[in-house]
């Protein structure tokens, strides 16, 4: 049975918002909570950019939701030593209702400490030398490693998880769906596509398959498509822009190529219940096992209520296998707007030859277009 959870955006509010977003996303009936990890925001407009550990802290005295990453990159700007650390207290904190999902990363977030940006082979390489460095450090015992790319010396986690933490892989291809399968607990990518579902299982891969996507509930349609427009232009940028632009301004820069019409395309704006319906049951249809749903702008109390009492309800009745809503359940991989114009963690033409990647964090999806 899917799960629907609730993603908390970093880098679009404050740490006392996000905080009261989780406690309505649980009286609306959302049972999961996702947080984004970043040091800058996209553009000035999302504005903020909390360390995600602090708010995990906060939230894990704040609500008895399970909380996900999407995702963390445990590579560059923070050792996976260090990143084995934070994520084993916030499991102890949430009495092991806590998963690691972690990806490539992007130049935005990593190139903070002067560090060279590595191409996407090295940093492949150097996540599934971090799964493995935190991995060992998650038992507990003391850890001594050199590798190609990190030296730990005689480290031990003292306060180290109780019990299983599972470490979601994020990624975009076939080859990132097999990367998941071997590395992972899990696979974490944002197109609804039941290929790369099948993917995942044929490589072995026998945890969850977790995605989701951003909406703008809003009774004023053309209102919600401006604030999307806003703030969030970045998820429709072409090719691997996400990945190597440096800086929110670049990122400003690129975004005036998003168009009004583009975001009205692609993402799911305005107060159709079918709508929203329609686009959140594409991924139980492909086979996730959790799906986030993040609201986009200010307008938090209209997307909770709505969902409260009218979306979730939906999601929970419908059959996905049966195609409930307004389509029918597809006999191929929906063609999406993300899987066509992807925001973060989007492919390169040649993404078949990549062994591993990251997803984007939260891609627009339409179905119904």
């Amino acid at each position: 049975m899917t799960e629907y959870g609730f993603f908390l955006s970093c880098e679009e509010f404050t740490p006392q918002e996000l905080i009261r977003q989780a406690e309505r996303a649980r009286e609306a009936g959302f049972t999961r909570l996702a947080i984004s990890d970043h040091f800058h925001p996209w553009n000035e407009a999302q504005g903020n950019s909390a360390f995600v550990w602090s708010v995990i802290g906060a939230l894990s005295q704040a609500v008895d939701l399970p909380v996900t990453t999407l995702v963390t990159c445990p590579t560059v700007r923070l050792h996976p030593a260090v990143t084995a650390q934070a994520a084993a207290t916030s499991s102890v904190l949430l009495d092991g209702r806590f998963a690691l999902g972690v990806g490539t990363g992007e130049a935005l977030n990593e190139h903070v400490l002067g560090d060279r940006w590595p191409s996407f082979e090295e940093r492949a390489e150097m996540l599934e030398e971090a799964v493995g460095v935190m991995r060992e450090l998650f038992t507990g015992r003391q850890v001594s490693h050199r590798g190609p790319h990190y030296t730990v010396d005689n480290a031990r986690l003292y306060t180290a998880p109780r019990g299983p933490l599972p470490i979601l892989v994020s990624g975009f291809g076939p080859k990132a769906a097999a990367t998941a399968a071997r590395i992972g607990e899990g696979f974490v990518t944002m197109q609804p596509d039941a290929d790369l579902v099948a993917a995942f299982r044929d490589a072995g891969g026998t945890g969850k398959v977790v995605g989701g996507l951003k909406v703008c509930w809003s009774a004023d349609r053309d209102a919600a498509i401006d604030e999307v427009h806003r703030r969030w232009p970045t998820e429709l940028l072409p090719g691997e822009l996400a990945q190597v632009l440096p800086t929110p301004a670049h990122f400003e820069q690129a975004s005036t190529l998003v168009t009004r019409e583009m975001v009205a395309d692609a993402v799911v704006c305005g107060d159709d219940v079918d709508a929203h319906v329609e686009a959140v049951l594409a991924y139980p249809r492909a086979g996730f096992d959790e799906v986030y749903v993040g609201q986009i702008g200010p307008d938090q109390d209209a997307f909770f209520e709505a969902y409260r009492t009218r979306v979730l309800p939906a999601l929970k009745g419908a059959d996905p296998g049966s195609g409930a809503g307004r389509g029918a359940a597809p006999d191929r991989p929906l063609e999406t707007p993300e899987a066509r114009m992807t925001g973060e963690g989007a492919p390169a033409p040649d993404e078949d030859a990549k062994d591993a990647g990251d997803g984007p964090e939260f891609a627009p999806t339409d179905p119904g277009r």
